[in-house]
Parts: C-alpha cells; sequence; structure tokens
C-alpha cells in the first residue's frame, strides 16, 4: 500500500521497546513508517540504535513545539510523509494488515478516518474504561487514539492546535470546520494495549478535563452527584444504574461490538459514571486554578469549539496575519 504511519513518542521508560520493537518490524512491512520521538536524550538514542534501517527515526521539529507534544509529533511527521494518505496512532496501537488496508481503502472517499479501538488483554482497569467507550459509541462515536488523514488536507489547513489538551477532539473540529469528509467506522476495529494501573489513576482528571470542550457532557456529568445527594427514594439510583447498563450495552451491540467488548464493560457503566462524575468536580477546580498539569507545565484550554475554527478556517483563505488575529481572538 500506499501508505505513511506516523508514531509521535515520548518515554520515560523502555520497558515495552521489546514489544513496541516487534510491531515496529511487522508494520514497516505495510507502511512508511515515522517515529517521531520526543524521549529525553538517553532514551532517544537508544531508539535510534535499535531501530536503525527499521523504521524512519526523528526529534519532533524544532518549529512544531507546543505545550501538547503529541501534536508536535503529529505535525512533524506529517511534514515528513511521502504520500497522501497517512496513518496517525498513538504508541499502544495496534493495527492488523485488514485494519490498515481499511483505513487506506476508506481515505479514498473521507479526509479523516475515525476508527474503534479496543483494549487487549483486558486488565481490570481495561475493563473500566471500556464502559467509557461503549457509553460513547451508544451516544455517536468514541474518541480512539488513532487517525486516518490525507496529509494534502492537513496541509491545506496548516495542521491543528497543538496548546489544546483534547487533541483527538481538536483535530476532528479542526478537519470539520475546513469542510473535510470524515468516516466514522463504527465497526473497523483496532486494538489497543491497556496501560498499567499506576499510569490509568493519573490520568482520570486529565480524562475528566477534556469535557470542558463539551459543555453540555461536561453540565451532565457535574449534575450526577448533587443529583444522587437530592434523591430520597433507593430505588433512584438503581434505576439510573441501569440505563447507564443498557446504554453501553446498546454500544456494545452496534456493528457487531461484542466480538471485542467484553459485558464487564457494560456493567462497569455506572461505576465509570460515578468516577467521571468525581473527577469532573476535581476538573472544573483544576480550570478556575489556570489550567490541568502536563508535561510539566499546564494546559488551560481542553479544544477550542467549533465556531471559534470555523472562523479560523474562514480567516485563512482571506488574511496572511492569520496567526496574530488567532492570537488576538482566542
Amino acid at each position: 500500500m500506499d501508505l505513511d504511519y506516523v508514531l509521535p513518542l515520548r518515554w520515560e521508560d523502555d520497558a515495552g521497546l521489546e514489544e513496541l520493537t516487534a510491531y515496529l518490524s511487522w508494520l514497516a512491512g505495510h507502511a512508511r513508517v515515522i517515529v517521531v520521538d520526543g524521549s529525553p536524550a538517553e532514551l532517544f538514542g537508544r531508539h535510534a540504535r535499535r531501530w536503525d534501517g527499521l523504521v524512519r527515526h526523528v526529534s519532533p521539529a524544532s518549529g512544531s513545539r507546543c505545550a501538547n507534544g503529541k501534536v508536535a509529533g503529529v505535525i512533524t511527521g506529517l511534514r515528513l510523509a511521502a504520500g497522501d494518505r497517512v496513518v496517525i496512532a498513538d504508541d499502544d496501537v495496534r493495527y492488523n494488515a485488514a485494519g490498515l488496508a481499511a483505513v487506506h481503502a476508506l481515505l479514498a472517499d473521507a479526509e479523516l478516518v475515525r476508527p474503534q479501538n479496543y483494549f487487549a488483554p483486558l486488565s481490570w482497569h481495561a475493563r473500566w474504561d471500556t464502559a467509557r467507550t461503549l457509553l460513547n459509541r451508544s451516544l455517536g462515536a468514541d474518541y480512539p487514539g488513532t487517525f486516518g488523514i490525507r496529509r494534502a488536507f492537513f496541509q491545506r489547513m496548516s495542521g491543528y492546535d497543538g496548546d489544546v489538551l483534547f487533541e483527538n477532539l481538536e483535530l476532528i473540529r479542526t478537519v470539520r470546520a475546513y469542510g473535510g469528509r470524515e468516516a466514522r467506522p463504527l465497526g473497523l476495529y483496532v486494538r489497543r494495549l491497556p496501560c498499567d494501573a499506576r499510569r490509568f489513576w493519573s490520568q482520570r482528571v486529565r480524562q475528566a478535563y477534556d469535557d470542558l470542550a463539551q459543555p453540555a457532557r461536561m453540565a451532565a456529568f457535574l449534575a450526577v452527584l448533587p443529583a444522587l445527594a437530592l434523591v430520597r427514594r433507593p430505588h433512584g439510583p438503581l434505576a439510573g444504574a441501569a440505563v447507564a447498563v443498557a446504554l453501553a450495552e446498546a454500544g456494545r451491540r452496534r456493528a457487531g461490538g461484542r466480538r471485542v467488548f467484553p459485558v464487564t464493560g457494560s456493567l462497569l457503566a455506572p461505576v465509570w459514571i460515578l468516577e467521571r462524575a468525581v473527577c469532573s468536580w476535581l476538573a472544573l477546580g483544576a480550570a478556575l486554578a489556570g489550567g490541568i498539569p502536563y508535561a510539566g507545565g499546564r494546559i488551560r484550554r481542553a479544544a477550542h469549539s467549533t465556531r471559534w475554527l470555523r472562523r479560523r478556517a474562514g480567516l485563512a483563505g482571506r488574511h496572511d496575519d492569520l496567526p496574530d488575529q488567532l492570537a488576538r481572538q482566542a
């Protein structure tokens, strides 16, 4: 296939190096692989030696530096890609040949392809986080750790903002704002490795902070704890839990999802909602305090609104001083 694969990477240790190297060895036979590595110098050097001749291994370009390092990696990789059809994937995403071919084919008629991730193997916290995936599927689509994108279109919209936390939503909204077509194949399942439990816990408030970019969703989660406090009848919470399980199960059954999603993901939906309700208040507190801690700094904005991005897209076609104008409007 005429396909490039961009993998943004920043590691603090090499615990997963052997497994990732094996995946890259396989992947190099199916696509041109670009690993944009923002790891510390010692790890970067080790990766360079290990992957020499296997993939294109580079540092993030100096001009692409931003608060969200992943975006810097994506922008650098897209600049280096040789073809027009590109897969962007986190370091825990594991495609198979059929998945790569499906994304490649869908990019013939879309500027952005949004596959569906699932966890394997299934640790306890992967089952817990699967509840989030299933609820998202029941109400629309999930936010994966991988996309397919047309390089020419990405260049036309001058990339996307890297100073936001919810970079996946920022990319989706930017593509839409510029008139791009999005394919959301709910049945295109791409495996994802679960993180360890320590990282899982560290991400709880950060993921809740993402919802600040979706005010209605954030308001719904903020309302959960006050609603529980006001309930006078004991069967009220049980009814709410039953609704949550039913919604998650509806998401699990869409597009043959029962093949990859465990039923425990549906059963854990009430627990996940309660967790998100608590973390949403903590995220709101972080926002009022100046932003969420991230990579040694703070990020204030979760993602730009669709309206703001449409204005950006309109200005891009009419003005050369676009960055200065956007800075004044932000």
